[in-house]
């Protein structure tokens, strides 16, 4: 199995500051889901080729992390659940969480992706077990599931019922990816062993998970990782877990939310980071989305742009946005974070507006 490719202090040297940026986001961009109700990073419920399933009256339907607001915006990730959302243009309806109390094996449930079965009719969830259901004490652990429901349309809107075959799809490997029980809570500084992220791959037909992890032997505070797992036949869990394919050791903690997409006959893997999780012995680069390129899935990969950073948060609103999710079109979204110039932190918790991408080969930009 070939070696990761390396995100380095070298690439990171080259940041510039004048980096494709995105539109600053303005009052009449955040719309709130429900008043009471704060959302994040969220993704859709995808066909094999990772388009939006498309419903018959047009909408999509989306899932997103989501709990109750609070003035405390961080006490969100100890109550996360995954929702299930419809979006028609640019409305979004919330429709519930999309799995029923007490189902999850975690005490919180975090990000993931869900593909669709080829008729339509229902869903694989991948998701992040965040802790363990019952526990006193909140922890970090996180554990890699996956569930199917069925898709049913009711007079209330789409639901997802039958919830079924929950299983562990990966288990960690303490030699490659770093465990994480016992660790902290503290912003920046979590290990991973979350996100997995669908791919199919057209060129062998298999099928893949991408995940954020944090490396098992390094011996810096930051040590990032993605991390791969294939279907497998012949696995217990029916996946087989592989060897990262990228690592930042030594230069970022956190490469979260990795995906795949394929554009012009390449491969493009992108993922999100945040200004506070580099090394603070620098080169340290800004809050935005990140990505490699490749002609093959598993190895080969180079930085985008020669840096691997793809566009960033604008300079005088620098962590507005994050978690953001590229679709096969090229077109983009997040969620609103601390947005704007009042004192203090402003938790936004609803959707960013869509930016769109521009490819060609291992250049990135954003689109006019």
């Amino acid at each position: 199995m070939p070696t990761p490719a390396l995100w380095t202090r070298d690439h990171a040297r080259h940041f510039r500051s004048d980096a494709s940026s995105a539109p600053r986001i303005g009052a009449d961009d955040v719309v709130v889901l429900k008043e009471d109700l704060r959302v994040w990073d969220a993704w859709p419920i995808q066909q094999r080729d990772g388009s939006p399933l498309l419903m018959d009256d047009g909408a999509e339907l989306w899932m997103t992390l989501a709990a109750p607001y609070d003035d405390d915006p961080d006490k969100r990730h100890d109550l996360a659940r995954i929702y299930l959302i419809e979006r028609n243009g640019d409305r979004w309806t919330d429709l519930g969480p999309a799995m029923p109390d007490g189902f999850a094996p975690g005490s919180r449930e975090w990000s993931g992706s869900a593909v669709a079965s080829a008729d339509g009719q229902s869903v694989i969830l991948h998701f992040t077990a965040s802790g363990r259901r019952g526990e006193h004490v909140v922890t970090f652990e996180q554990r890699l599931f996956s569930a199917e429901a069925s898709l049913r349309k009711t007079p209330e809107g789409w639901r997802l019922a039958d919830w079924r075959g929950l299983r562990e799809t990966v288990a960690i490997d303490p030699q490659v990816y770093m465990p994480t029980t016992g660790i902290g809570g503290a912003p920046g500084k979590i290990k991973a062993f979350r996100d997995p992220a669908f791919f199919h791959d057209p060129g062998d037909g298999g099928d893949y998970l991408f995940f954020a992890g944090s490396a098992a032997d390094s011996t810096s505070d930051y040590n990032g990782v993605i991390g791969v797992a294939k279907a497998s036949q012949t696995a217990s869990s029916g996946w087989e877990l592989l060897p990262p394919i990228i690592s930042a050791d030594g230069l970022n903690n956190e490469l979260e939310r990795p995906h795949v997409i394929m554009h012009g006959g390449l491969y493009y893997l992108f993922w999100s980071t945040q200004r506070h999780v580099f090394d603070p012995a620098g080169p340290t680069g800004p809050t935005g989305l990140y990505g490699m390129v490749s002609p093959t899935l598993l190895s080969g990969w180079k930085p985008l742009n020669e840096t691997g950073l793809v566009f960033q948060n604008p300079v005088a609103s620098p962590a507005q946005a994050y978690a953001w999710w590229v679709l096969p079109d090229l077109s983009v979204t997040g969620f609103v974070d601390d947005w704007g110039d009042a004192p203090g932190r402003r938790f936004g918790g609803s959707f960013a507006p869509f930016v769109h991408l521009k490819l060609d080969g291992d250049k990135a930009w954003l689109a006019d």
